[in-house]
């Protein structure tokens, strides 16, 4: 009897290969958009303790919003009657991920927001974005986690600045690309100046009306081979969820 899937976790856990956690860690001080009300947290609070003669054990309770660190969006998000999180199975769970990295570009532009040949450049380098990936853009955004100011990327007068992705980039890899889904390390989707110019977040409202998936505030997307690597995302099984806080997997490469 053939055990080929044992044999492929076998040479997925070997030395040619990395596992990395593409989430962040969550405690009771991390952050969440300002127009969520207070109180929309509260991890770990024990309502069953040690002691209780019923059983010596402990449970907690966890309250989240479901836009909360790194986490998963459904259609429904921006899309009234779209998709909620029970359309969505666990074939939903594994992509050929690809990294697009634009992260010096940021470095001169915070406001920098990845353009079509920025990823025609990336396809040159390394093939085509295959049917059905999860395209990630690095932007080196992750190491403003947990400072919700920078995160923002806010300014003294209120105003946003950080990068993201543009329309037209976002057009390309599911129009001409077919990918499945995308993601980033920012707090939005769009670009800052992108969203300002636009008077909306018009990048995430085209994802979501397109029925595809996305990932915010991811972490770690440095260590990830720009192509080759494979994405795993989990989520809990809750039915009529906007979007969920999600556990992020990326088996990559060696760098």
């Amino acid at each position: 009897m053939s055990n080929k899937l044992w044999s492929i976790l076998g040479e997925l856990q070997s030395d040619e290969y990395e596992w990395v956690d593409l989430s962040h860690s969550l405690n009771n001080s991390s952050p969440y958009w300002g127009g969520i009300p207070e109180g929309a947290v509260e991890l770990g609070t024990t309502v069953f303790d040690w002691g209780n003669p019923m059983l010596e054990c402990l449970i907690q309770t966890f309250k989240v919003p479901g836009q909360f660190g790194t986490h998963i969006d459904f259609p429904g998000h921006f899309i009234k009657g779209a998709d909620l999180s029970e359309k969505y199975g666990v074939k939903n769970f594994i992509y050929p991920l690809v990294v697009i990295d634009i992260s010096e570009k940021v470095k001169a532009d915070v406001h920098y927001a990845v353009t079509v040949d920025d990823i025609k450049a990336y396809e040159a380098e390394h093939g085509n974005i295959p049917d059905g990936a999860f395209v990630a853009l690095y932007t080196g955004w992750a190491k403003n986690w947990p400072d919700m100011d920078a995160l923002s990327g806010a300014a003294e007068d209120g105003s946003e600045h950080a990068p993201g992705w543009s329309l037209e980039a976002l057009k390309y890899i599911y129009e001409t690309r077919n990918a499945a889904a995308n993601g980033h390390e920012t707090l939005d989707t769009d670009a800052s100046a992108v969203a300002a110019e636009a008077g909306d977040l018009v990048c995430e409202r085209y994802v979501l009306s397109k029925g595809k998936l996305q990932i915010e505030v991811l972490n770690n997307l440095d260590r990830i081979a720009p192509a080759g690597a494979l994405l795993f995302a989990a989520w809990p099984n809750i039915e009529g969820a906007t979007g969920l806080p999600v556990r992020v997997l990326a088996i990559t490469p060696k760098k």
